[in-house]
């Protein structure tokens, strides 16, 4: 298993896997519609996505977390 040290990191990288996936899919779908060269063109879109989104997750997620906790009243 994965040090708990690293879970900030872990989740980064499994939250922008996974957006990465789905949202280039999508807006593929939304540009080109199911062509032949959807596949192709989709998994470029995530990859390139992908390399983005984990590195913004990365910074962008503490400061959305502080701003959470600052929205929330505690019962």
């Amino acid at each position: 298993m994965i040090s708990r040290r690293y879970e900030r990191i872990v989740f980064a990288f499994f939250m922008a896997l996974f957006m990465s996936f789905i949202m280039s899919f999508i807006i593929t779908y939304i540009n080109l519609g199911f062509v032949e060269i959807f596949i192709t063109s989709w998994l470029n879109a995530w990859g390139i996505a992908f390399i983005c989104a984990f590195p913004i997750i990365v910074v962008v997620a503490p400061i959305v977390h502080k701003i959470v906790h600052k929205l929330i009243v505690k019962i």
